[in-house]
């Protein structure tokens, strides 16, 4: 079958299916892709070519490279990491822009396969129009920056290559414990360039999800430190979701009366009203999990890779004696923190642990210390969200109301900021895959471009996309592909003139807010003057989203109504004030402050900090 390398790269594409638990689907949703001369004549002269044989294998017109990369991760963990995108680009900017949207995705461990275009492997034509070039050495191009960021990459300078290459990058995409951003680097010359193909290359082929099984010593050893718990733990990650185990996790925690506190990625693993829930654990967590993780004895993690925010940069788990379960995927994770490793997945290892435990079960004091503690963070968030601030709202009372417009279906999506933080706290969530907050990378931008790619995994969810100003500003192009697509997105714009989360930091190291505010500069040389007249709800009208504005919480619940019954984009953009904080999670978070300074209030964050740093653990297992 003669081809060009890019007819090549698409038919096989179109061609793999995955199967998990006897359910077989297509890989691919599409591709997104932006066109140039490193890109247009190979890939994407290849997809026109098939757009009507593969119509399954749809071309995604994208505004920016790092956003198509960001909803492709979207698009992924939205299907479990069951589904996933291709992206292509041009070389040169067009390529070196998707670098940050694979490090999110590695960082997340997310399936995104990433196609630049790259210079030309003959060199006939070199330098060509964007190439970098290296004095030490030609085989260099700017798609190496794309290697530390990829769990897989390759370049592809010789058709003959192409077929191992393909299947090394389906074998990273499909597997959960090493998936991540793949870029497969296509020379432009190559892309373009014919070959005589085997015909079974194009075959449909079907990857296997595993699901692998705790070694049974492994879970004896495991079982034997559950066993010794008299206040143990259960911290929920973002595996929990991706291993279809919320069920597997209810009917453990019923069984054992074990409470459950969720990391981010792990956030609706059970539904917030279920007794053994206890909320968000960590840095931005409840008062409810964070006490309950202070006295812990022993941690069981599922699923999680144990991040700075989820062990309140290693502060939070203060039993001198903790010990710590670790279920994952991944030996890499499951070694953390000295735990006793269960290398499983998820549900095998939840399903195997209630198998030994039966009958086994806290006691029933501390089952009721669990509820009182809950019952008093309910009460708190019941606060936040009716707090009643003027001249305009609180972000919790913004929250408060999304929370209450969306349905027990509907997705929240963000990233970054203030927000993510508060989210953790305060979202209620009725059950898994309703909570999608980036907060792996917490790349700002990631919001509305994220929100598409969950939008096209479940068309048929309402999908809220929140964003702060410093987000919206960074990247909200692909409003425009929404719009282009008929995507409907409902997204909450929350304009706080400036970088509210890191003025909030500032503060608390002694930078006394410097540079967070978006103010013209002043007479003194400093940006604190009258704040700027940026308009951002006109500039969403611009891009062809449909803008409501609202002032009160009254108005925002009336908008989200009005958004919620459209059959398009549609943006509330609503002020707040970025002075009043959510409740406090009593959980600490390293950054550090300056060792000496000549002002007070730096002298006195780092008097707190390293009273604050007294309580951190090394967690070494003995």
């Amino acid at each position: 079958m003669r081809l060009t390398v890019g007819q090549a790269v698409v038919r096989f594409l179109a061609a793999q299916h995955g199967e998990r638990d006897g359910v077989r689907r297509r890989l691919f949703g599409g591709c997104f892709g932006i066109f140039g001369h490193g890109n247009v004549a190979g890939i994407g002269q290849a997809l026109a070519e098939y757009a009507d044989e593969y119509p399954e294998f749809r071309y995604f017109q994208a505004r920016n490279e790092q956003a198509m990369v960001h909803t492709a991760v979207g698009y992924a963990r939205m299907h479990d990491r069951l589904r996933m995108l291709a992206c292509t680009t041009s070389i040169g900017p067009g390529a070196t822009n998707m670098v940050t949207g694979a490090a999110l995705a590695t960082i997340n461990r997310l399936p995104v396969l990433l196609l630049p275009g790259d210079v030309f492997a003959t060199r006939r034509a070199n330098p060509v129009l964007q190439e970098l070039e290296d004095p030490r050495s030609y085989d260099v191009s700017v798609n190496d920056c794309l290697k530390p960021v990829s769990a897989f990459w390759d370049r592809i300078n010789r058709p003959e290559q192409l077929p191992s290459a393909l299947l090394a990058a389906m074998r990273v995409l499909t597997d959960p414990a090493a998936t991540g951003a793949v870029t497969l680097a296509l020379p432009q010359d190559v892309q373009a360039e014919a070959h005589d193909w085997p015909e079974e290359l194009f075959a449909e082929r079907t990857w296997h999800i595993p699901r692998p099984v705790p070694e049974p010593d492994a879970l004896r050893r495991a079982v034997d430190v559950l066993r010794g718990a008299r206040r143990p733990l259960i911290v929920a990650g973002g595996g929990v979701i991706y291993s279809d185990a919320c069920a597997e996790l209810a009917a453990f925690a019923e069984a054992t009366g074990i409470p459950v506190a969720e990391t981010q990625a792990g956030k609706g693993a059970l539904p917030w009203r279920h007794p053994c829930a206890v909320g968000a654990v960590g840095a931005t967590g409840t008062t409810a999990a964070n006490a309950l993780a202070r006295r812990a004895d022993v941690v069981l993690g599922i699923g999680t890779r144990y991040s700075d925010f989820t062990t309140a940069s290693h502060s939070l788990f203060a039993d001198p004696g903790v010990r710590f379960v670790n279920v994952n995927v991944t030996g890499f994770d499951a070694a953390k923190l000295g735990g006793e490793m269960l290398v499983a997945d998820a549900r095998e290892g939840l399903k195997a642990l209630r198998g030994e435990l039966a009958g086994h079960r806290v006691s029933d004091a501390y089952q009721a210390e669990v509820a009182e503690l809950v019952a008093a963070w309910n009460a708190t968030v019941d606060r936040a969200y009716a707090l009643g601030h003027g001249p305009v709202p609180a972000q919790s009372e913004v929250i408060g109301a999304v929370n209450a417009a969306a349905g027990p279906r509907d997705v929240v999506v963000c990233a970054a900021g203030s927000m993510p933080g508060d989210l953790h706290k305060l979202w209620r969530p009725a059950g898994p895959r309703t909570y999608h907050v980036e907060y792996g990378y917490s790349c700002m931008g990631y919001e509305v471009a994220g929100g598409l790619g969950v939008k096209l995994a479940a068309p048929d969810r309402e999908v809220f996309v929140l964003v702060g100003d410093g987000s919206y500003l960074m990247m909200a192009q692909e409003l425009v592909t929404a719009v282009a697509e008929g995507v409907k997105l409902v997204v909450v714009l929350v304009q706080n003139h400036g970088f509210a989360s890191i003025g909030g930091l500032s503060e608390q190291v002694g930078a006394q807010r410097f540079g967070t505010r978006y103010r013209y500069r002043d007479d003194s040389g400093r940006l604190e003057g009258d704040v700027l007249p940026v308009d951002l709800a006109a500039n969403a009208a611009s891009l062809g989203a449909h803008v409501v504005r609202a002032t009160t919480v009254e108005e925002l619940r009336d908008a989200l109504e009005q958004a919620k019954a459209a059959s398009h984009t549609t943006v509330v953009h609503i002020e707040t004030d970025p002075l009043v904080s959510a409740p406090d999670s009593e959980a600490w978070w390293d950054v550090p402050v300056a060792e000496v300074s000549e002002l007070e209030a730096t002298r006195q964050a780092r008097a707190r900090y390293e009273k604050e740093q007294q309580a951190q653990r090394r967690y070494l297992g003995t």
